[in-house]
């Protein structure tokens, strides 16, 4: 497996929009490695979402290469993207987009079957990070009765439940209130890193930022890596 988990180059991607071509991302280069995290900021309509669909394989449309553990994206077909998507990435939205009919550990769970894991196996390690998040008690409490911050906790959670090699995150902690924030936040970087896995997390937030190993900036569709 490769030591480098994301090598992205030259990454386009524009939009016609009235008759007129918006350029997103012109051009966009980044290389990350096993166990980095890396934050990427620039203020809302920069085009940090944009990217990380092109990066989670989610949307088509873009120019350049994406390499996810030493594969290259471009040219698969669907089914090969979706594996690869399923096998090597994580995600966390700023909303949890979590199962409402479904428990706090169910949600963890299903990600695991659906890779082929065994019910029991993925209820043990679904437990075991649930736990690690400080939600032990909450095991079997559906979203609904979870506050805001325990629902991101879940959906940390099933960003890791499969062993991501990277964990895409947008926004991750924008839709809680900063105290919250900063104690989610700080359990996402902990157990990343504890995983093994590297994180790109797209913010405007500079303060989240400081606490990552690496910042690059989105201007006028360009990266820009900050100095550290």
């Amino acid at each position: 497996m490769s030591e480098t988990v994301l090598e992205v180059r030259n990454l386009a991607r524009s939009f016609e929009q009235g008759g007129v071509i918006i350029e997103v991302l012109r051009g966009v280069d980044i290389s990350i490695r096993r166990g980095e995290i890396v934050a990427l900021l620039g203020p809302s309509g920069s085009g940090k979402s944009t990217m990380l669909q092109a990066v989670g394989l989610l949307e088509g449309g873009f120019s350049g290469s994406i390499a996810i553990d030493g594969e290259q994206a471009g040219n698969l077909e669907n089914d090969a993207r979706t594996r690869l998507r399923r096998d090597h990435l994580g995600f966390v939205y700023q909303f949890h987009h979590l199962l409402p009919d479904f428990s706090a550990k169910e949600n963890v769970i299903i990600p695991q079957l659906i890779r082929g894991a065994m019910p029991d196996e993925a209820e043990t390690r679904a437990a075991a990070l649930l736990d690690r998040l400080g939600l032990r008690h909450r095991l079997d409490h559906r979203p609904s009765q979870l506050s805001g911050g325990e629902q991101q906790r879940v959906a940390v959670g099933r960003a890791l439940a499969n062993r991501p090699s990277l964990v895409l995150a947008d926004e991750p902690t924008g839709n809680l209130d900063e105290a919250t924030a900063d104690i989610v936040l700080g359990e996402f970087l902990s157990l990343v890193r504890e995983e093994g896995s590297a994180a790109l997390i797209a913010t405007h937030n500079e303060r989240l930022a400081k606490k990552t190993d690496q910042v690059y900036r989105l201007h006028e569709g360009h990266l820009e890596r900050e100095a550290a």
